[in-house]
């Protein structure tokens, strides 16, 4: 764990502390600025519930926090087995940070198969909770051990606090009229209220939380408080704790304002909503359940209200076609999928770029090919969303940079589908979807006009002085043709995937004019209002490191860490991936070196090389998970010295 920097007065001030402490008999508290705490166990024993509580709480009491849910993609996996591991990392500290950790501080591990796949990452010295009850003979075979981690001297090098969860928790319940297997499924609330005790963190929330969730099992709801409340209890009694932790609120880390901690997927569904209204639109959302994309569906799902219809299709093909049918009837039109669906939508997103129909495609991106890692990260649908269709068929592509900037992102992609009519791309990923952290809640004032106006009358006289509707008669600053709604008089017109005829959009196999609606659909893509990309450069750097999407948090870590050390470096992210921002190509221009890390085998990278004919270098990883700070600082310090 890293300690706050005290001054030798407050050393002191604390030594005084911690001996009147031992003579009341209480126990330490020592201060912290940061903590990585990692809750596994196997898929069933509610870890992701676990950390999520833990999260929740950290938020209300206003430390700025990051998280890493990993789990995996059985419904449930095999217990006891390495690959049924799930845990939940959540770093929370007093200052600004932006990465859920590299190294875990603390480890609460559930059973053999927790502490075996978890140990790797633990740096000496880091504390490590284990759950003795499960260390049984069998259990511990099944990951590979031959004798006990907890007797061996193989866990020497780390804090060990062997805890029998499942005992203790059975005994704190044993006046609830519940079966031994009914009572151990609250281990897990036993270890939460363990570890609120160890971080002072504050209880009420989960109290409420536990209350509404089993309000219709009582007996249930009564169990898991009386185990959340034992662990607590027990922390605070124990020998084997004799020091908690306090780690202050983020009191200047944040800008004024109300705050709520939030995922990339909840972030993005509130952005969606948002830019509904902003747009004075209906919302529609045509999707097929996918993961890591399905919890935008069961948001959006919930909030009808706000004039959101959610359509479940039977597959992601009939998802898209049900949202671009949305769109030509006037709606705000979103479909919801992964990298495997982008695939099967392709060919709907091709008849959206023919149609000129505003449609946001949003893609949380995950490990492939094909069905691939479900539940784990990737950044490689980029090249798919720049050219996965058929023929010259443009599409504009965002990308969110921080789980609460999806909801940013998720307004701009609706300012260009809607002022451009076309379909755009967003490009989330598992990292950011299932990820959270503190965001501030907008003013309405501070949200974009994205009002439209719908195509009411004719728009062109013809030479006999006809006065007509033209469907492809386009706005000469934005290339956009006029979006006429289903059933307004006078405004019937053709539709469809052969090519139209500019200004009529009578179907038309001319040459030229196919020629002509070709470079004007690519035209209209390339205008596109773009802000200028920002460079981070305070020391005059030569080397620039260039990132898009989910990499900002691990990139701006490793900047950190590298300046604080001396070095001199630059640093960019892309939002806007199609178009580039205009001055990109002026930017990599002043630097000697560019580095792009991609959790890819270089796709930004290939892009950069050959629009800009710039000697980009790339940097990737493709394991499904996130890049860490102390592996980026390594790889750009060797490229600054290189």
């Amino acid at each position: 764990m890293t300690s706050q920097v005290s001054s030798p007065a407050e050393q002191a001030d604390e030594a005084v502390v911690g001996e009147q402490r031992k003579a009341a008999g209480t126990k330490d508290v020592r201060r912290l600025d940061r903590v990585i705490i990692r809750f596994a166990g196997d898929s069933g024993d509610g870890m992701q519930l676990t950390g999520d509580r833990f999260t929740s709480e950290t938020a209300s009491f206003g430390n700025d926090l990051s998280t890493l849910p990993n789990f995996p993609a059985e419904i449930r996996a095999p217990a006891g087995t390495l690959p049924g591991v799930s845990s939940f990392q959540l770093h929370f500290a007093d200052h600004d940070i932006l990465t859920p950790g590299d190294a875990p501080n603390v480890l609460v591990a559930m059973n053999p198969a927790a502490l075996r796949a978890n140990i790797g990452d633990l740096p000496r010295g880091a504390e490590i909770i284990v759950n003795t009850d499960e260390f049984t003979k069998r259990a511990m075979q099944k990951v590979g051990y031959s004798e006990s981690p907890l007797e061996d001297g193989s866990l020497d090098g780390y804090s060990l606090h062997p805890v029998p969860l499942t005992t203790l928790t059975v005994e704190a319940l044993k006046e609830f009229d519940l079966s031994r297997k009914e009572a151990e499924r609250s281990k897990n609330m036993f270890a939460l209220g363990l570890l609120s005790w160890m971080y002072h963190r504050p209880t009420e929330g989960t109290e409420r939380f536990l209350a509404s969730k089993f309000a219709k099992k009582p007996e249930i709801m009564k169990a898991n408080l009386a185990a959340f409340r034992a662990g607590w209890n027990f922390g605070e009694t124990t020998e084997d704790f004799a020091v908690s932790y306090e780690v202050a609120p983020a009191a200047t880390a944040f800008p004024v304002g109300t705050y709520r901690n939030i995922s990339g997927n909840l972030a993005l569904s509130y952005g969606l909503i948002a830019a509904s209204r902003q747009a004075d639109l209906p919302l529609y959302l045509g999707s097929y359940p996918i993961t890591p994309a399905s919890d935008i569906l069961h948001e959006l799902s919930k909030h009808k209200n706000f004039g959101v219809r959610t359509f479940q299709a039977e597959d992601e093909i009939a998802g898209i076609g049900a949202a671009l049918g949305a769109a030509f009837g006037g709606y705000l039109a979103v479909t919801t999928t992964s990298g495997p669906g982008v695939a099967l939508k392709s060919e709907t997103i091709g008849l959206a770029v023919s149609l000129e129909l505003p449609l946001l495609v949003i893609d949380i991106q995950r490990g492939g090919p094909s069905t691939g890692l479900p539940t784990k990260t990737e950044q490689a649908d980029l090249l798919q969303a720049m050219f996965g269709r058929n023929g010259e068929a443009p599409v504009p592509v965002v990308a969110p940079r921080t789980p609460a900037d999806c909801f940013d992102a998720a307004l701009e992609a609706a300012r260009i589908a809607l002022t451009y009519r076309t379909p755009v791309f967003l490009l989330s990923d598992g990292y950011l979807a299932n990820g959270s952290e503190p965001w501030r809640i907008p003013e309405l004032d501070e949200l974009p006009d994205l009002t439209v106006q719908f195509a009411q009358g004719p728009n062109h006289t013809l030479a006999d002085g006809t006065e007509v509707f033209w469907p492809y008669k386009r706005d000469p600053q934005t290339l956009a043709r006029p979006w006429a709604v289903p059933g307004t008089p006078g405004l019937e017109h053709r539709i469809g995937g052969i090519e139209k005829q500019d200004g009529t959009g009578n179907i038309s196999y001319d040459p030229a004019n196919h020629d002509f609606m070709v470079r004007t659909r690519q035209a209209k893509i390339d205008g596109i209002d773009v802000p200028d990309v920002e460079v981070d450069d305070p020391h005059g750097a030569r080397t620039l490191v260039l990132g898009w999407g989910s990499t900002y948090g691990p990139i701006t870590a490793a900047v950190r860490r590298l300046r604080a050390a001396g070095e001199s470096i630059a640093q960019a992210h892309l939002r806007h991936l199609n178009p580039f921002p205009k001055n990109l190509g002026t930017v990599l221009g002043r630097y000697d070196k560019v580095v792009i890390p991609e959790m890819n085998l270089g796709q930004l990278a290939t892009l950069i090389r050959a629009k800009y004919l710039v000697d980009a270098h790339s940097y990737n990883q493709v394991n499904g998970m996130p890049f860490k700070a102390e592996q980026l600082a390594t790889a750009l310090k060797e490229a600054i010295d290189g």
